[in-house]
């Protein structure tokens, strides 16, 4: 059975350029475009892994992490941060919330798929 992945990010580019590369290994993709989109994507299936950006229009990356984990069904759920915010306030900001990862845009596509795979255990 394959995993599911949902990617948060405001950039079409970058949700196909990071689908591209998982649907390519197997996964399977669910997309929204800001943190209210994948709240409203996150309807009690089962999630692998949230691959979310920081800044976005109408909810924030953390604000959105801080809300999801406030969801019995994805209190566990782990959150990679792919984000242009490399500051170690951010960072520590996002771990706070509950993110298990950080990694800075650009990145190359094995770089991310080895951040998923260390996260989404089998």
């Amino acid at each position: 059975m394959s995993k599911t992945i949902l990617i948060v990010d405001d950039s079409a580019s970058l949700r196909a350029v990071v689908g591209l590369a998982l649907r390519g290994v197997g996964y399977q993709v669910l997309e929204a475009m800001d943190g209210k989109d994948a709240l409203s994507k996150l309807t009690g299936q089962k999630v692998h892994l949230i691959i979310c950006d920081v800044n976005m229009p109408n909810m924030d990356g953390i604000a959105f992490v801080k809300e999801a984990k406030q969801k019995a069904a994805y209190k566990f759920t782990p959150i990679l941060m792919l984000t242009t915010e490399s500051g170690e306030a951010k960072k520590r900001e996002g771990q706070a919330a509950g993110a298990r990862a950080w990694m800075v845009k650009p990145f190359k596509p094995e770089q991310l798929l080895n951040a998923v795979q260390k996260l989404i255990m089998p």
